[in-house]
């Protein structure tokens, strides 16, 4: 890749319609995570305009909400997107023990999903059964 791919790369734009319609979010999303001050876009009058600091901010807030990531664990994480070099570890760190929680919550969910799920397949068993027995 050549520098001037590079640098047009970091020097692209976007509306606040583009950004939303390729995150696949509301705009009304965007205007609450900058609210929260976790993005700040550029304004051209009016206009929000979002670059690429803002866009691969979005992209960690969406990932940690995906994640089920509280508001205040996202910001920790998001704010060291634009510290030093040597934030990457911290973050890193803070990030995979954050994983290892959410990961043993969904296998807890997963646990408790599938022992209802054997309660229903049984209850079923059972009205099934019970309608056999009826006239």
């Amino acid at each position: 890749m050549t520098s001037a791919t590079e640098a047009s790369r970091t020097d692209r734009t976007w509306t606040v319609g583009e950004l939303a319609d390729e995150l696949g979010i509301t705009t009304r999303t965007l205007r609450f995570y900058e609210a929260e001050g976790l993005i700040a876009p550029a304004r051209a009058g009016s206009a929000r305009v979002y670059d690429h600091r803002d866009r691969a901010r979005l992209r960690l807030i969406l990932r940690g909400k995906r994640f089920g990531m509280s508001l205040s664990e996202i910001r920790e994480i998001v704010d060291m997107y634009d510290g030093a070099a040597s934030s990457e570890r911290r973050q890193l760190e803070i990030l995979l023990a954050r994983l290892g929680e959410i990961g043993e919550d969904l296998r807890a969910r997963e646990r408790d999903l599938a022992r209802t799920l054997r309660e229903v397949a049984e209850v079923a068993a059972q009205c099934r059964e019970r309608l056999d027995q009826l006239p």
